[in-house]
């Protein structure tokens, strides 16, 4: 069956918009139709087997995205048994992945589908200095079919977390200069191991011992997915870019806290930033600089910017409300908007399917009763790859 939803203000992220705008998707969940509603339906949509939807005075976006969350692998209601957000036993664990530790029965992802988001990033946290492996998953649908990519990003931290972590278990990184160090020592081992399976091919006798963890960091070096850097400070920012650039990587910096010092830099080394969680307090020393403007700033100096929750930091159903915060110090609305629907899809690399209102791409899309960034809205229908979760 066909649904379409006619009558509300369209905002595809796609550069253009639709008011009144009428939307389509069929059965398999997939976009049919995006245009303006001009009375009457396109031939093609007139069957009688079609569900019309009156969005007449609502706004439809696109699904939102959260690129960096801690959905499922850390319970709000289970700080302990529900918390597996960071294996301290050793700094350099390229080889876990988060999916392993996701509770997908996490309320958390019923939240996330209330506040209009539809998409989540989820990473292992920022103890050690390589972290492990990140999913992409959606909110909602089948637990078969919610995972869209395992192992599509590596977590990486500088700073203050892997220092404190380990400088309380007397090793290193105690400082900033071991923890660049642990990370440049597993990417040049890693390094080994790849050139040396490629020796093998042509002698399978000189192949090296099976090791998880550099088989893990391989396809960062071949730049088939992102290092993810958490970094706050401006020196550790440089510092991965520093990195980054000795090894010919593909990066992401995340949090970019006083990213605003450096946003030349950061748009000189064409590195995309997840930026936040902005809506907290001073927590660390590494964060006294920190400001919902320095998203706006590095939009504007032509960084590619997405929003964060880092939930349960923020809790994830307030996403619309970081994007909020974002305009009300500077950012423009339509960047703003970009930052948690087009932007990270694009720097999660699934552009191509989600993250706007195109024809072809999945029908993720919210129904608003208003704005998204005005808090008195709230989110009428809420639909996954075209199947409905939340709504009436």
């Amino acid at each position: 069956m066909t649904t379409i939803i006619r009558g509300a203000q369209v905002l595809t992220m796609a550069g253009q918009s639709y008011h009144p705008g009428l939307v389509a998707f069929d059965e398999e969940g997939i976009i049919t139709w995006v245009g303006p509603d001009k009375g009457i339906l396109p031939p093609f949509l007139t069957d009688e087997n079609v569900q019309i939807i009156d969005g007449t005075g609502k706004l439809l976006l696109p699904g939102f995205i959260d690129a960096h969350c801690h959905v499922g692998i850390v319970e709000e209601i289970a700080p302990v048994e529900g918390d597996d957000l960071n294996e301290t036993s050793d700094p350099i664990t390229p080889h876990l992945q988060a999916l392993d530790g996701v509770n997908p029965s996490d309320p958390a992802f019923q939240d996330a589908l209330s506040g209009g988001v539809t998409t989540v990033c989820i990473l292992p946290g920022s103890a050690n200095v390589i972290g492990g492996q990140a999913v992409l998953m959606k909110t909602g649908g089948p637990l078969a079919e919610r995972v869209l990519q395992n192992r599509g990003a590596m977590k990486s931290a500088l700073g203050e977390n892997p220092k404190r972590v380990y400088g309380k278990q007397k090793k290193a990184p105690i400082t900033r200069m071991a923890s660049a160090a642990l990370l440049r020592e597993a990417l040049v081992r890693a390094k080994a191991y790849r050139d040396k399976q490629v020796h093998a091919a042509a002698d399978p006798a000189k192949a090296p011992e099976p090791d998880l963890r550099w088989e893990a960091l391989r396809p960062v070096l071949d730049r088939e997915i992102p290092l993810r850097i958490h970094a706050h400070r401006a020196d550790d920012l440089l510092t991965a870019l520093r990195i980054g650039k000795e090894f010919g990587l593909q990066m992401v910096l995340e949090h970019c806290t006083e990213g605003h010092l450096i946003a030349g830099e950061v748009a000189q080394a064409a590195v995309p930033a997840v930026v936040g969680p902005s809506l907290v307090n001073r927590a660390k020393v590494e964060m006294k600089e920190i400001s919902p403007a320095t998203a706006g700033a590095l939009e504007r100096a032509g960084v590619l910017v997405a929003l964060m929750t880092d939930h349960p930091v923020i809790p994830i159903q307030y996403l619309p409300l970081c994007g909020g915060l974002a305009v009300r110090f500077g950012m423009g609305e339509e960047a703003a908007l970009k930052a948690i629907t087009i932007n990270p899809a694009q720097i999660l690399g699934i552009d191509d399917r989600l993250g706007s209102l195109e024809k072809g791409k999945q029908a993720d899309m919210v129904l608003w009763d208003g704005h998204p960034f005005d808090t008195r809205s709230r989110v009428e229908r809420v639909w996954v790859k075209g199947m409905e979760f939340v709504g009436k």
